[in-house]
């Protein structure tokens, strides 16, 4: 029994540090992790839309959550089609 939440914990911690890294905003769990976060609150904010009948406040915020969500798919698509050798490139011009 210790065992195995030993386990759950090392895992924990091994997930916490590895998102902790540099470069790991790239990693596939954490953008499935991160996916999964942005459609759970989407999902709240359209029960709230209906339980509410349609408040305008849930529609703005649908589309804050929207625009948010695709600027970081955005930002993660540039960051997976930038070239290492730039960063590179970048640092000696410093």
């Amino acid at each position: 029994m210790e065992a195995e939440q030993n386990d759950k914990v090392d895992v924990s911690e091994s997930f916490v540090s590895q998102i902790l890294t540099p470069g790991s905003s790239l990693h596939p769990t954490f953008l499935l992790i991160l996916d999964l976060s942005f459609a759970a609150l989407l999902v709240v904010l359209v029960l709230l839309l209906f339980l509410t009948s349609g408040n305008v406040h849930f529609i703005g915020l649908i589309g804050i959550e929207l625009a948010l969500w695709a600027s970081v798919k955005w930002f993660v698509n540039e960051l997976q089609n930038a070239s290492p050798a730039g960063g590179e490139e970048a640092k000696k011009n410093i």
